[in-house]
């Protein structure tokens, strides 16, 4: 199946996808902040640039789209049918980064919180951000 988009309409397209400041990344910065956390964006010192950072907690907080991380499972996550092999090894190796960068944050003690784009929709909202509530061990 061919791209519905000329090549020029979906350059275009995806060069205004954003790295940071994301409407799910939005949401979660804007529920800890109604809740009394504080907390510091894409903290240059870490590894991975984490997209929200807790001190007081040790803890980290990746927002992640479920296509450019490879959710597994996730009706999101679906391989695009052109340029699959490029857009395998691009989410791959995203995968592979994420799991560097863990790894490096687990070093230096900090806690690691993931948050799928897909647990921030309609139904699962309110959960999720219960959840990660209750992880820092304080009920507000």
């Amino acid at each position: 199946m061919t791209d519905v988009h000329s090549k020029e309409t979906r350059s275009y397209n995806m060069s205004k996808i954003k790295g940071k400041d994301t409407a799910p990344e939005l949401l979660v910065r804007t529920f800890l902040h109604k809740n009394g956390f504080r907390y510091r964006i894409h903290v240059n010192d870490l590894p991975g640039k984490p997209d929200i950072v807790l001190p007081k907690y040790k803890t980290v907080i990746f927002v992640h789209g479920c296509f450019w991380h490879g959710h597994e499972d996730c009706k999101y996550y679906v391989v695009p049918k052109t340029r699959t092999e490029w857009w395998l090894n691009k989410i791959n190796t995203n995968i592979i980064n994420d799991q560097i960068t863990q790894g490096k944050l687990i070093e230096k003690g900090w806690r690691i919180v993931e948050i799928w784009e897909c647990d921030l929709k309609k139904v699962k909202i309110e959960a999720t951000l219960l959840a990660l509530k209750e992880s820092f061990g304080i009920i507000k």
